[in-house]
């Protein structure tokens, strides 16, 4: 006999975008196809694998008749829904439709080597048959940053990516990292990911402050001294870098994710003298009690 109130099962750690905190999260892979970035430790110790569709069926239909029918929004666990093929990817939002009622969204990681893979057409399928945003971590915006960092693919190719699925006509959620650059090349990760940013247009952008993974190598970089991450101060300077720089036609602007010293929420460009005098006058006081506490932040 089913337990329903057992469904949906998970496996390992599950993570999801703040933003998707009441929707239900189902899991359709287990890990990151990726999972190279030297600074995520998100997947660490989970081995990449698609979850049998038989199994996602399962945990839908055995969903609470309750649970069923107040589920507005789900998001697609693990690391990159869009990894899946084409068809697999189908079925799971077939099913969904089919068994909540009053599904109005649905959302995914996706990052932009599997949206290159796929074509235009596909994309246009994929949205039309309800998966309507994707999150995906740009995480800067300068090629050497992106190199240094393991990221796998270059910021020309995440544009394209992200310009794509733009013209499919998904919602666009961006994160990147300040700090991520370095002491070194923080001037240089913060203006090119603004630039980033302006040539995507994404509907939301997020900014994380980098926070050090035990184990992962850019930890062991810094251990080494081979990497200075940059104090509260130089990420704030980052951060207004790049909103001076970010040129776009309507873009929801947020540093309020846990990581970060200072919470700012924003729509660009009608708010960007808003938001730059805030941190101008953080920066200019330099107090640190303006800041959230290191004993605070988190990922």
């Amino acid at each position: 006999m089913l337990i329903y109130d057992a469904y949906p099962r998970y496996v390992g750690d599950v993570y999801r975008p703040p933003s998707e905190a009441g929707s239900l999260i189902l899991q359709v892979m287990y890990g990151c196809p990726y999972n190279e970035c030297t600074f995520c430790g998100m997947y660490a110790g989970k081995p990449f694998r698609l979850r049998p569709f038989a199994e996602v069926r399962e945990d839908v239909e055995s969903l609470a008749i309750s649970l069923k029918q107040r589920t507005t929004r789900v998001f697609l666990a693990d690391g990159d829904a869009l990894a899946l093929p084409v068809r697999s990817l189908l079925r799971v939002l077939d099913l969904l439709h089919s068994e909540l009622p009053h599904l109005e969204r649905v959302g995914s990681y996706a990052n932009a080597q599997s949206l290159l893979r796929r074509s235009g057409d596909e994309l246009i399928q994929l949205r039309e048959r309800g998966l309507d945003m994707l999150y995906l971590g740009l995480e800067s915006g300068d090629e050497e940053t992106l190199a240094r960092t393991g990221k796998g693919v270059s910021a020309a190719r995440q544009i394209e990516a992200c310009r794509g699925a733009r013209e499919a006509g998904f919602r666009l959620s961006l994160m990147a990292i300040l700090g991520l650059g370095g002491v070194e090349r923080s001037l240089e990760h913060a203006r090119a990911t603004g630039r980033a940013l302006s040539a995507i247009d994404p509907d939301y952008a997020s900014m994380l402050s980098l926070m050090l993974v035990p184990g992962t190598l850019l930890a062991e970089a810094v251990e080494r001294g081979e990497f200075i991450v940059p104090d509260a101060l130089g990420m704030l300077r980052e951060l207004r870098e790049i909103i001076a720089l970010t040129e776009v036609t309507h873009t929801v602007f947020r540093t309020t994710h846990a990581s970060n010293y200072l919470a700012i929420e924003g729509t660009l460009p009608g708010d960007k003298a808003k938001m730059l005098q805030v941190i101008d006058t953080v920066l200019e006081r330099g107090d640190p009690a303006l800041l959230r506490p290191e004993f605070s932040r988190r990922l």
